[in-house]
């Protein structure tokens, strides 16, 4: 049960800080505009995340879950950037 706990709250603390710092911070880099983005920025942050998964607590899945949020921040915060309109 904690595991599935820490899971939720890497997926959402993943989501929202990625996704606010698209907002603020990349808003007018023109890369972020690349279709294949969002799936990079995923891929790398579950690979960053999973030498913590060594920790008896956090699994293979919290980082899963952890890069999942990070793809779909990036994803989300893109569509919302100015730069899009």
């Amino acid at each position: 049960m904690i595991g599935l706990l820490l899971g939720a709250a890497a997926l959402g603390t993943g989501f929202l800080f990625t996704r606010d710092f698209v907002r603020r911070r990349l808003r007018y880099v023109e890369a972020m505009q690349k279709p294949g983005v969002p799936l990079v920025a995923g891929v790398v942050a579950t690979a960053v995340a999973l030498p913590v998964a060594a920790l008896p607590i956090i699994t293979m899945g919290t980082a899963l879950a952890f890069g999942v949020g990070v793809g779909a921040g990036v994803a989300s915060g893109r569509k919302a950037s100015p730069a899009t309109e």
